[in-house]
């Protein structure tokens, strides 16, 4: 029997998991990030540099556009889709350019609305990488801001719901994976929820550069064309004013790409911090301090049903691994190009999307697995009770403020609590036996006397609730 090449079946077979099995989770990216968003981001910045010139009267003796021409022209750019790609991909059948494509598609747009006199002042004076670093520029930034920041947010957003819900739930520690001073389930949580905070308003605090000036930066076919206008001001009110960017005023022929490499590193970082709260998750249902609530038909194992596994967090550790891994390489290579210009990063940038996809996906389920914990607060309270030696540390901090107060037989405390700890299990019993046995002032005895394990939680839930409060007031 012949097997059946799947390249040739339609619809196309997608390659990628990105565009497969995971399309519902990326697919908001493509309207910035794919290849068909960054023609349309091509054609934006081309038409909008044609009327910008037009309007700036750079070349004497140009008529200018009619309203009408100019508004023609924006709702042809502005109605791209698949009639436009087709049309992209039959001049560049010809071109074997992209840009230069696009170039011939407003050319023709013109022509249709009676303005062709003017086509000449299409893709005036500009290198493709003039276009490119822009329409790259625009993708990126709406990917981020549009896209992959609200995701985050709302990743951080379930974590300060539950950072405030669990703020007062006491739960063992585990320094060095060893039982250690409590805490509480919600402080914890709110660490996390600082950092990927952090890096959030960084991320949103990015500058996109871009430029507009030629071949290799100098404006020199823009002084010859049209000697006399101060071109570093048209192009630094084009990138500015008209499509929102800040401008970079030396560059090669390309846009350095300095501040991709930045964006990607602080996007790498918040994955990681993402990736680590990822394993903590893991680790904590693992340990039984949180359930999984099942979902309702799901299969955990496809021999052992009384299983629910934790695959969100494992799936998002995955893939923000993948994602990191391109990040990485992404700003590595991009921030190096042989003198005025070579093409990697050509082909490097058309993985951005990818990148961000994979981001885009450990996000959405880190969400679906948080959503679906509930606490097992009789697992936490049982970890409590089997490990009073930790307040062992309370304990030698009282001695040492009765110590430095002149109590005697305060000396050596953190030796002495050493010598009863270290090693082995101390019950409820010993260690108030123990207690009661230093010659404590009143107070402190009756303090330590009350203290166990579950109350030894310092001011954590204040931090917890002042970092959701502090969160929910930026957001």
């Amino acid at each position: 029997m012949t097997r059946v090449t799947l390249a040739q079946l339609e619809p196309a077979i997608a390659l990628g998991p990105l565009d497969g099995r995971y399309r519902k989770d990326a697919a908001p990216l493509v309207d910035y990030l794919s290849e068909a968003a960054l023609n349309r981001d091509r054609i934006h910045v081309e038409v909008e540099w044609f009327i910008h010139l037009n309007e700036q009267g750079v070349v004497p003796g140009v008529r200018a556009l009619l309203d009408d021409e100019k508004q023609q022209l924006r709702d042809w750019a502005e109605a791209f889709d698949a009639e436009t790609i087709a049309q992209l991909a039959t001049f560049e059948a010809v071109t074997v350019h992209d840009v230069k494509a696009v170039e011939y598609a407003i050319k023709e747009a013109l022509s249709q609305i009676g303005a062709d006199d003017l086509s000449e002042l299409v893709h005036f004076c500009c290198t493709s990488e003039d276009i490119n670093n822009l329409s790259y520029a625009l993708g990126i930034k709406g990917a981020v801001q549009d896209v992959w920041l609200p995701a985050a947010a709302k990743l951080i957003d379930q974590l300060a719901a539950m950072a405030d819900e669990l703020a007062e739930t006491p739960m063992l520690a585990h320094t060095h994976g060893q039982p250690a001073t409590p805490t509480t389930m919600g402080k914890e949580i709110a660490v996390t929820l600082r950092r990927l905070a952090r890096q959030h308003a960084r991320i949103a605090g990015t500058e996109f550069l871009g430029k507009i000036n030629g071949a290799t930066g100098t404006y020199a076919a823009h002084v010859v064309a049209a000697p006399g206008v101060d071109w570093p001001a048209v192009a630094k009110s084009f990138v500015e004013d008209k499509l929102g960017l800040t401008f970079n005023l030396l560059t090669t022929q390309i846009e350095s790409h300095d501040w991709q490499a930045e964006l990607y590193a602080d996007v790498a970082r918040f994955n990681r911090i993402a990736h680590n709260l990822a394993t903590d998750m893991w680790t904590y249902i693992s340990m039984n301090y949180f359930k999984q609530i099942p979902v309702e038909g799901a299969t955990g194992s496809s021999t052992m049903p009384h299983k629910v596994n934790p695959i969100r967090f494992e799936n998002a550790e995955a893939n923000l691994e993948i994602s990191c891994s391109l990040l990485d390489t992404l700003g590595e290579t991009l921030v190096t190009s042989r003198m005025q210009r070579d093409l990697t990063d050509s082909t490097t940038q058309r993985n951005i999307g990818v990148a961000f996809g994979h981001s885009l996906l450990a996000l959405n389920n880190l969400v679906k697995g948080l959503v679906r914990l509930d606490i097992n607060t009789a697992a936490l309270d049982a970890d409590l009770d089997h490990n009073w030696e930790v307040l062992a540390e309370a304990i030698q901090s009282v001695m040492r403020a009765a110590f430095l107060k002149g109590v005697p037989g305060m000396d050596n405390p953190y030796e002495k609590l050493k010598e009863l700890t270290r090693g082995h299990r101390v019950d409820q019993a010993e260690l108030q036996s123990f207690v009661a046995g230093l010659g404590l002032p009143d107070e402190d005895a009756a303090r330590l006397a009350a203290l166990t394990p579950a109350t030894y939680i310092g001011v954590a839930a204040d931090l917890a609730r002042a970092e959701v409060a502090a969160w929910r007031a930026r957001a």
